[in-house]
């Protein structure tokens, strides 16, 4: 049976320091152009996939809740 040797201690990297909302406003926009795209193109929403305009609906609402979280700027969700 071998031994594990005991792990070393390293410091917590530093969290990131920029604005989270610059990261979410892109990504509603692209949302919404996948929403656009899907329903412009029939065979993006008509018989099994009928499912994909849904999906990108689900990604505007919870991101706009996100973004909203973030921008209110409490606690852990300060935006920074």
């Amino acid at each position: 049976m071998t031994r594990k040797s005991p792990r070393r201690w390293r410091p917590d990297p530093e969290p990131l320091r920029w604005p989270i909302a610059w990261l979410l406003a892109p990504l509603l926009a692209w949302w919404a152009i996948a929403l656009l795209v899907t329903l412009t193109i029939p065979s993006l929403h008509t018989g099994e996939r009928s499912w994909w305009p849904w999906c990108c609906v689900a990604g505007l609402v919870l991101g706009g809740l996100g973004y909203v979280y973030v921008r209110r700027g409490r606690g852990n969700a300060s935006g920074v």
